[in-house]
């Protein structure tokens, strides 16, 4: 087949939904399938570079202002028409929520493709950063999403959870694919011997003290403020320290609060950290694995935490409860319950026989998640796909 994906973020910009088709494209290609991509430019100009045998053709774009290090194209149908006319694709797979050029541009095509949606984003994502306007902005971006599913010939969401609740908004059931997740990068066995020290020298952590972990972006919609705090009250009675991994608009305030709260000299902000550096081996340095975000499409860092061996601490929402086994695998927790939280995290810090048994049974979670799986799922419904393309029918 030959497979178009359209998307904003492309490593080297790094978000979850970039991660996802980079690992999308780079699996179809290694299957024998012809891939191209079509994404933002990282830099002040257009090129195109071929790399796993996976074109990816950047247009221009934007620096935008709400996201680190993340860039945003403005296109033209006719734009993304032409290198897709170039390329003839039988299926265009959209991982974007505002596609309509790219919709517009497959239309434009001699032969087009079938055209699918990944749902990466639901309206929460937005009403979050507004929250005095919750439900008329929630309303509008149901509305647009309703008529943007009817548009596509077939939508995609990671989780049961999700389907559902797009189903209920949007009254069509998307087909439901994990995103998938690395194994061969993110699993419990050390790359080479001394891994672990290694990294607590390189990182400055000390090595007599378990580590609570969180790694993902620090924006507003993550919540990593009622982490820190549910940390801070389980600092008072257990001997831990917090390693933050990622960047974000609201860092600097997280770390504030770190002093606020008097456990600053407890806590490391490393920053960004690349999942082919040393993100892998921080994982597997991780004692209990937490987050507070109530807003996961599907959670590819605790997936990727699952399958490291850790226990994991989370509010119970979204597409959780399909990744943790409650009292199995880690804890759920009552959402905003920041008390929960932190005796949950200290009671794993406190019984670390039992937070390796979690760590094994998550881990078996997690390898259901494999990007093999992943890959083989969406040959099979882009076959299907194409197949009822050509005999004429609905896909």
């Amino acid at each position: 087949m030959r497979i178009a994906y359209l998307t904003q973020s492309y490593p080297p910009m790094i978000s979850g939904a970039a991660l996802v088709v980079q690992r999308q494209a780079k699996g179809m290609a290694k299957a024998g399938h012809e891939v191209v991509v079509i994404c933002a430019s990282d830099e002040d100009r257009s090129y195109k570079l071929s790399s796993d045998d996976v074109l990816v053709i950047r247009l221009r774009s934007l620096r935008n202002p709400l996201r680190v290090k993340q860039r945003f194209g403005i296109w033209s149908p006719a734009m993304i028409a032409t290198h897709l006319e170039a390329f003839h694709p039988q299926i265009a797979h959209f991982h974007d929520p505002l596609p309509l050029a790219g919709l517009s541009a497959t239309r434009r095509l001699t032969s087009p493709p079938v055209n699918v949606l990944t749902i990466h984003q639901l309206p929460w994502f937005v009403s979050l950063y507004i929250p005095s306007l919750r439900r008329p902005v929630e309303s509008v971006f149901w509305e647009y999403g309703t008529r943007l599913t009817k548009s596509f010939d077939e939508v995609i969401t990671p989780s049961e959870t999700i389907a559902d609740m797009v189903s209920v908004h949007t009254k069509r059931r998307p087909f439901v694919i994990s995103n998938g997740i690395d194994l061969e990068h993110f699993n419990p066995i050390p790359r080479f011997e001394g891994e672990g020290d290694a990294l607590r020298r390189k990182y400055q952590l000390d090595a007599d003290l378990p580590v609570i972990l969180y790694v993902g972006r620090v924006d507003t919609d993550k919540q990593v403020d009622l982490l820190v705090q549910a940390v801070s009250q389980t600092l008072r009675s257990v001997k831990a320290q917090l390693l933050i991994i990622g960047d974000g608009r609201r860092l600097e305030r997280i770390i504030e609060l770190t002093k606020k709260l008097g456990i600053h000299h407890l806590c490391h902000f490393p920053g960004f950290i690349s999942p082919d550096g040393d993100l892998p081996g921080l994982f597997r340095l991780g004692s209990v694995f937490c987050t507070a975000s109530v807003i996961e499409i599907q959670s590819s860092v605790v997936l990727e935490a699952a399958a490291s061996g850790l226990p994991i601490v989370a509010f119970q929402a979204s597409s959780m409860p399909e990744l943790i086994s409650d009292g199995e695998s880690g804890y759920l927790v009552p959402a905003l319950d920041i008390a929960g939280m932190a005796d949950r995290i200290g009671s794993l810090l406190q019984n670390p026989a039992n937070a390796t048994a979690m760590g094994l049974a998550g881990l078996r979670i997690a390898q259901k998640h494999s990007s093999a799986n992943s890959i083989k799922a969406h040959i099979a419904l882009f076959e299907s796909l194409v197949r009822s393309s050509e005999n004429g029918q609905p896909a």
